[in-house]
């Protein structure tokens, strides 16, 4: 087994070695919230200033996607509800995540964006959902975080699965 599956191993995660890196087995203690572009922007912010961080990985690709490592899914029906309804991706029950350093695509491989030697937690799935509230909130109210006359424009990207 490679240092890095060994580390995440020692964390208490299962992990499965693949032909392209290490895959974390979601359960009901490890899960993962995906959101991406501006909002994935939004969450990290909300959840720095508020001392909420914890792992996130990010994705390579030419819009900017993150998975926040997450745990208390089972007491956050509701929370993952609103999760999905925003657009984010729910991995638990099995659903495989690729950990770095695994390859993801032609476009690269999966990076810490805040390793997890680096959070102090695991953050619970109700703190990932109230920063995206937060940010959903703030954009209903004008607000998109946009600078004066900055146009974000999506072209038909294709985005790739990280599911292992």
């Amino acid at each position: 087994m490679t240092a890095a599956a060994q580390d995440y191993t020692q964390r208490g995660w299962t992990v499965a070695e693949t032909a392209n890196g290490i895959c974390l087995i979601t359960d009901e203690d490890v899960s993962g919230i995906e959101v991406s572009g501006e909002l994935a922007g939004d969450v990290r912010r909300y959840l720095r200033a508020n001392n909420l961080s914890g792992p996130v990985i990010e994705i390579p690709g030419t819009e900017r996607r993150e998975i926040h490592l997450v745990t208390g899914l089972r007491k956050a029906a509701m929370a993952i509800e609103g999760l999905r309804e925003a657009g984010a991706t729910v991995y638990t029950d099995g659903a495989g995540i690729a950990l770095p350093p695994t390859q993801i695509s032609a476009a690269g491989t999966a990076q810490w964006r805040v390793a997890p030697h680096e959070a102090r937690w695991l953050p619970p799935v109700v703190a990932i959902a109230a920063a995206v509230r937060s940010s959903m909130a703030r954009r209903r109210a004008g607000d998109s975080g946009s600078r004066a006359g900055e146009t974000v424009t999506r072209t038909g990207e294709s985005l790739t699965s990280v599911a292992c």
